[in-house]
């Protein structure tokens, strides 16, 4: 569906109900909007409504702030759901699996993530991070210089718990239930000040048990007289366990002059398997394709451990200077293995296939920052960083037990080394207005490794000045008026620049493959994109937290890098050329999106209405690749916009407050080369919760993901002038239940 039948579907709701909470709003005392704050000082994290909005108005650099009251409201069970309710942010794969965020519909790689102001580490996964860990998100809609410039869609911040100077002693006992299967859970979080030390701890211990499902129908058409080729269903099934552990602490110290350090470790542990099981029949055959087995069975575990630690130390110099140094480590060690056996349709063992691979990615990061407030209202910053990752993989394929893909080794490696420079300077001009001026060099170098131990090394530069300025037509008033200029980049990431191939395990070699069914691989000679960026917003602050903004933002992007499947004479087939897709550096492109908020309570708005609150967001996007001939010719993954329709009610006499949430992102069509296409389909889901409060210090919460559950299509189609091939797949879409005893010790 278009950008333009979600406007008229939804009847601008997210506009219609945003304007009216602005119309209803009584301006603010004289003097509430106050000169912004200095973009290096320490936030307080607090958990109401009002204080995110006003951390969010005082901000030059446009952010969105979700404190714990938001993080905690459905009881979700991964990040990205809490993510996927936010302005802009999208959320790909099937509805309720969850999935990496991306900010303004544009695949991954676009949006920085970082932990606590630092870049994840390569390999991480958000939704490895357990929500009752997280204090706060940050959602920045264009890079600054202080926080990165790798940010072309814009950035997320996720900020740990953190020690208060308050007693905090909380515990969260949950089970929850999808297709018949539970999975409990259990986290704890404990703050203990002591003196001039803050102690923070926080644990979680899950199992997930899940079920997958999916169906599929290729087709191949004759081009010319639309005869039918080809026919073949295929079904799969899984079922999944897995047991984590997440356990984070921080350590903190603060002395009267303002000295402080902060060590702050970190555990990420999981561990689990499954087995899975696939069938495939040819309803009307192919002679020059045949199936190369009907079925199959196999079994899968792994197991993924990360460590990272950090630390900092701030020091104050005078009454206005504060120099802060921080560092980072960082081990990631993911193992898996594969053992599967194919058969043919009389049951008869064909091939058994063994996969093994042993992947490492270690990170390590220095910064030091130089903070200083100065006469004339300016806040100015400037440091300098350095940062080294290296990911090796290790990996074994036996066919039979003979060895597959020999010529590449066993181990492979990439590195990426980076160094920054930057400077930035916050200036509060006047009550009225406030800018923040910024430069960022970094000097990037990549080494990927392929074949026979050959090795391909890249040297880029890249310098980002950005701009950011707020004006307010009014002080006594909360109305402002933001503008953004920035550069900024995406490099590849360490398995893009990896050249081993992965063999698609539907049409195997030594056999043929088709487009639909190619081989990856990777590239080390990729280089980054850069984009040039502009974003424009106006917004409207209420009473109580009550936000109504407009953002109109866009990207024109270099060097844009795309997967490019081309048929090739490859190593690991002699004789018999195969698909491979590859990623390419393939030209410019551009994106562009309008993104508009609405937050208010429905009662300000209609005096006699009950007392609700209302959450409303709608993006609309659009985008184009000029190598690639339209229409459809848009970004990877960019769908036409996205909707959220939240509301929040708490009951008159009962201690009983209930809510739910409808996020839409209406089907599109990629165009992903000139004869390859994608298709998505509609995605609704629906979350909701109820939550009783028993005392301050006892309550329960219950809630429902994906209450729709719906079953999404999927198709990916090539046409050429001898034929066209299309795949239809269907995933089966579960609710899934919690139910969450919260308690206060």
């Amino acid at each position: 569906m278009r950008a333009s039948s979600l406007l008229q579907r939804f009847g601008l709701v997210a506009v219609a109900l945003g304007a009216a909470a602005a119309s209803a709003q009584s301006p603010s005392p004289a003097g509430a909007a106050s000169a912004p704050a200095a973009a290096t000082q320490r936030i307080d994290v607090t958990a109401n409504r009002a204080d995110d909005a006003d951390l969010r108005r005082r901000a030059t650099a446009a952010k969105i702030v979700i404190g714990r009251d938001e993080i905690e409201r459905y009881g979700d069970s991964s990040t990205s759901e809490i993510l996927k309710r936010l302005p802009g942010v999208t959320v790909p794969g099937p509805p309720g699996r969850g999935g990496a965020p991306r900010m303004r519909g544009m695949a991954g790689g676009y949006t920085q993530l970082l932990l606590d102001g630092e870049r994840v580490p390569p390999g991480f996964s958000i939704d490895s991070i357990a929500p009752e860990q997280i204090e706060r998100i940050e959602i920045l809609r264009a890079p600054t210089a202080e926080t990165g410039a790798r940010a072309i869609a814009g950035s997320i911040n996720i900020v740990m718990r953190e020690g208060f100077r308050k007693r905090l002693n909380d515990l969260r006992l949950a089970v929850g239930l999808e297709d018949g299967a539970l999975s409990p859970s259990l986290s704890w979080t404990r703050n203990q000040p002591l003196g001039d030390w803050i102690g923070n701890g926080s644990f979680t211990l899950s199992r997930r048990r899940q079920d997958n499902a999916s169906r599929s129908t290729a087709l191949r058409e004759d081009t010319q007289s639309g005869a039918t080729l080809l026919q073949r269903e295929s079904r799969f099934e899984s079922q999944d366990r897995r047991d984590s552990l997440h356990a984070t602490g921080r350590l903190q110290w603060r002395n009267e002059s303002g000295s402080s350090a902060m060590l702050q470790p970190l555990l990420i542990h999981s561990e689990g398997g499954g087995r899975q099981r696939a069938s495939r029949e040819d309803v009307i055959a192919d002679p020059a394709d045949p199936l190369a087995y009907a079925s199959s069975s196999g079994q899968s575990d792994s197991r993924f451990t990360l460590l990272r630690s950090s630390g900092q130390w701030t020091q104050r110099w005078g009454a206005n200077t504060r120099v802060e140094a921080r560092f980072g480590l960082g081990d990631g060690h993911g193992r898996s293995r594969l053992e599967r056996v194919e058969f043919d349709s009389g049951g008869l063992a064909l091939r058994r296939v063994d996969e093994r691979s042993d992947n490492r990615d270690r990170n390590a990061s220095l910064g030091l920052k130089v903070s200083s407030s100065l006469d004339g209202g300016h806040a100015l910053v400037s440091g300098i960083e350095v940062e080294a990752n290296r990911r090796r993989e290790a990996r074994t394929i036996l066919w039979d037990g003979v060895p597959q893909l020999t010529e590449f080794g066993e181990n492979l490696s990439a590195s990426a080394q980076r160094q920054a420079l930057y400077v930035q300077d916050e200036w509060s001009l006047s009550p009225q207005w406030s800018a923040q001026a910024g430069l960022r060099v970094e000097g990037i170098v990549t080494t990927g490794e392929g074949a026979s131990g050959s090795s391909v090394r890249n040297r880029s530069q890249v310098a980002t000045p950005l701009l950011h300025a707020v004006w307010r037509p009014d002080a006594a008033r909360r109305d402002q008026l933001r503008a953004s200029l920035t550069r900024s980049y995406r490099s590849p990431n360490l398995n893009q620049l990896i050249g081993r191939p992965s063999l698609n395990r539907s049409d195997p070699p030594p056999g043929s493959n088709t487009a639909l069914s190619a081989d990856g691989a990777g590239n080390p000679a990729l280089r980054p994109e850069v984009a040039l960026g502009l974003d424009l917003a106006v917004e409207r602050y209420g009473a109580e937290g009550a936000v109504l903004s407009a953002n109109l933002f866009h990207r024109r992007i270099r060097d844009l890098i795309r997967n490019v499947v081309a048929l090739e004479s490859v190593s690991w087939s002699p004789g018999q050329p195969r698909y491979v897709g590859r990623p390419q550096n393939i030209g410019d492109a551009r994106s562009s999106g309008l993104e508009l908020e609405a937050k208010f309570r429905l009662n300000d708005v209609f005096e006699e209405a009950p007392r609700v609150d209302i959450r409303s967001n709608l993006s609309l996007f659009r985008s184009g690749v000029q190598a690639i001939p339209g229409p459809d010719n848009r970004l990877a993954e960019q769908p036409g916009g996205t909707l959220n329709l939240g509301l929040d009610h708490r009951l008159r006499g009962m201690p009983l407050t209930v809510g739910g949430n409808l996020n839409h992102t209406p089907g599109y069509d990629i165009r992903l080369d000139a004869d390859r296409w994608a298709v998505q389909p509609d995605k609704t889901v629906l979350d909701a919760y109820a939550l009783w409060v028993i005392s301050p210090e006892l309550q329960w919460r219950l809630s429902v993901g994906n209450a729709l559950a719906q079953d999404p299509v999927t198709q990916t189609r090539v046409e050429s002038a001898l034929q066209h091939d299309r795949v239809s797949m269907t995933t089966r879409s579960s609710a899934s239940w919690q139910l969450r005893l919260e308690m206060k010790l």
